[in-house]
C-alpha cells in the first residue's frame, strides 16, 4: 500500500470539498452494505440455531466474536488510515469482508461459522475509522452532524434491506445459507469505487488559524494517551458502550422475539423488525443531524445534549414495549419504535463530537479508539450477556412448569426488556456528562492547532 499518493481533492482551507456530496454518497453506500452484512446471521438466527442445535447463549457469542476482533483490528487500521491511502484501506476491506460474507454460507457447523464471521470483523474493522475521518475533511464544523447523518443513514438502510430481503430470500431458496452467498454482490461492486476516489486532504475543512494542510503530515508522539487525555472522549465512549450494549441485544434478538413471542413467521418477524430499528433511523438520522446541526450554532455542547435528552425519553418507552403481552404486536411496534428512533440521536450527537475534540491528524484514530472501547464493552458484551439471560430466565420458566417455546418465548422478552432501557440509561448519561465538557475540549484543541 503507498503513502499519501492519494488523488486529493483541491479544497479551499475551511471550506467544504468540492465533490464532497459524492464521496459522501459512496461513504454511506459502503455503510450500508456494511449494515445489511452484519444483519444477515441475526435474521436467520433461529435456523441457524435449530440446524446447529444451538443455544441463544451461542447465538450471542456469535455477535460478540464479529465485534470483538472488529474492535480489535479497528485500532492498527485506524492508526493505517491516519498514515496511508484511507480510499484504498476502505477498499480492500470492503473485498475482504464481502467474500468472507459469502464464504459464511459454506459453513458446516457452529465453529466454522464463528471463524467465517471473524473474518468479516478484520474487514469491516478497516472502514469506519477510514470513512469517519474522510468526513471531517469534507465538510466544516457547522455542517458535520448532517454529513455524519446522512452516513449513518447507511446503518438503517442496510438493516431495512436486510429485514426486508433476507427472511424472503431464506424461505425463497430454502435454506438460510443464500443471503450471505448472494449479499457479497453489491459490496464487490461498490468497492471498485474506492479504488477511483479523491479523497480530500486532511484538516482541510479547518480554520486556517486550527491547523495547517498536509500532504504528508508528521507522526503525532503518543496518539493513544494525547486521546485518552481529553475528558470528552472518555464520556462519549460511556455513552457509546450504553448505546451499543443495546443496540447489539435488539440487533441479534429482535427476529427471534418476533418469531417466539409474537408467532410471527421468518418473513413477517424480518419486516417487523425492518419497521421496527430500520424504517425508525430513516427518520431518527436525517431528523438528528438537522436538530443537531442547529443546536450546533448555539454551541458544541448544546449539540450533545439534543442526543442525551432524545436518549433518556428513549427508556421508558423501550420498557413499556418489552412489558406488554404476545397479542399486542402493534402496541410493541409503535412503543419500541418511537424508542429507537430517539436513540438514534445518539449518533448525530457523539460522533460529530469527536472531531470537535481531535485535531485531523488523529481522528481516525480517535475513531477507532472510541469504537473500539464502546464495541469491546458494548457490542461485543450486549448479546452474550442478553443470550444469557434469555438461557436463564427461560430454564426458571421451564422449572416452574411452562412449555419449552412458551419458556424461551417469555425468557428472551424478559432478557431484552432488563438490558436495552438499562444501556440506554447508560448512554444517556454519558451524553449528559460529554455536553458538560466538550465546549472546554474544542476550545483546547483549537488553540493548540488541531
Amino acid at each position: 500500500m503507498t503513502t499519501e499518493r492519494e488523488r486529493f481533492l483541491p479544497t479551499e482551507q475551511g471550506e467544504q470539498a468540492p465533490n464532497a456530496g459524492r464521496v459522501l454518497a459512496l461513504l454511506f453506500a459502503a455503510n450500508t452494505f456494511n449494515f445489511y452484512d452484519r444483519a444477515v446471521p441475526a435474521i436467520v438466527a433461529e435456523p441457524v440455531k435449530l440446524e446447529f442445535g444451538l443455544s441463544d447463549l451461542q447465538i450471542g457469542v456469535l455477535a460478540a466474536a464479529f465485534t470483538v476482533v472488529y474492535a480489535l483490528c479497528g485500532l492498527p487500521l485506524g492508526r493505517l488510515a491516519d498514515h496511508r491511502s484511507r480510499a484504498r484501506i476502505m477498499g480492500w476491506g470492503i473485498v475482504a469482508w464481502s467474500l468472507l460474507t459469502a464464504a459464511s454460507g459454506a459453513a458446516w457447523n457452529y465453529v466454522s461459522l464463528l471463524l467465517m464471521r471473524v473474518g468479516v470483523g478484520i474487514g469491516e474493522a478497516s472502514y469506519a475509522p477510514a470513512a469517519n475521518s474522510t468526513i471531517a475533511d469534507l465538510y466544516p464544523a457547522g455542517k458535520r452532524a448532517r454529513a455524519f447523518g446522512l452516513f449513518q443513514l447507511g446503518l438503517p438502510v442496510g438493516l431495512v434491506l436486510a429485514y426486508f430481503s433476507v427472511g424472503a430470500i431464506a424461505e425463497a431458496f430454502g435454506t438460510w445459507r443464500a443471503p450471505f452467498v448472494l449479499a457479497a454482490i453489491p459490496g464487490l461492486l461498490i468497492a471498485a469505487g474506492f479504488f477511483l476516489v479523491r479523497e480530500p486532504r486532511r484538516g482541510a475543512s479547518e480554520p486556517a488559524s486550527t491547523t495547517t494542510v498536509e500532504a504528508t503530515p508528521a507522526p503525532v508522539d503518543r496518539p493513544f494517551r494525547r486521546i485518552l487525555a481529553v475528558p470528552t472522549m472518555w464520556f462519549l465512549i460511556v455513552a457509546g458502550i450504553g448505546a451499543n450494549l443495546a443496540a447489539y441485544s435488539v440487533n441479534t434478538f429482535t427476529v427471534p422475539l418476533f418469531q417466539r413471542y409474537f408467532g410471527a413467521s421468518l418473513t413477517g418477524a424480518a419486516v417487523l423488525t425492518g419497521v421496527v430499528v430500520g424504517v425508525t433511523g430513516l427518520v431518527g438520522l436525517l431528523v438528528g443531524g438537522w436538530v443537531s446541526d442547529r443546536a450546533a450554532r448555539r454551541s458544541t455542547g448544546a449539540r450533545v445534549l439534543v442526543g442525551a435528552v432524545a436518549t433518556l425519553v428513549s427508556v421508558p418507552l423501550t420498557w413499556f414495549a418489552l412489558s406488554v403481552g404476545p397479542e399486542a404486536t402493534g402496541t410493541f411496534v409503535v412503543l419500541f419504535g418511537a424508542g429507537w428512533l430517539l436513540q438514534y440521536l445518539y449518533y448525530t450527537s457523539a460522533y460529530p463530537a469527536v472531531a470537535d475534540v481531535v485535531g485531523p491528524r488523529l481522528r481516525s484514530t480517535a475513531t477507532a479508539v472510541f469504537f473500539a472501547a464502546f464495541y469491546l464493552l458494548g457490542g461485543a458484551v450486549g448479546p452474550v450477556i442478553a443470550g444469557a439471560l434469555s438461557d436463564a430466565f427461560a430454564a426458571d420458566a421451564l422449572a416452574a412448569g411452562a412449555s419449552p417455546a412458551d419458556a424461551a418465548a417469555n425468557g428472551l422478552r424478559q432478557a431484552l426488556a432488563v438490558i436495552v432501557p438499562l444501556s440506554m440509561a447508560i448512554a444517556s448519561a454519558g451524553l449528559f456528562l460529554a455536553a458538560r465538557t466538550v465546549r472546554r475540549d474544542n476550545e483546547r484543541m483549537t488553540a493548540a492547532g488541531g
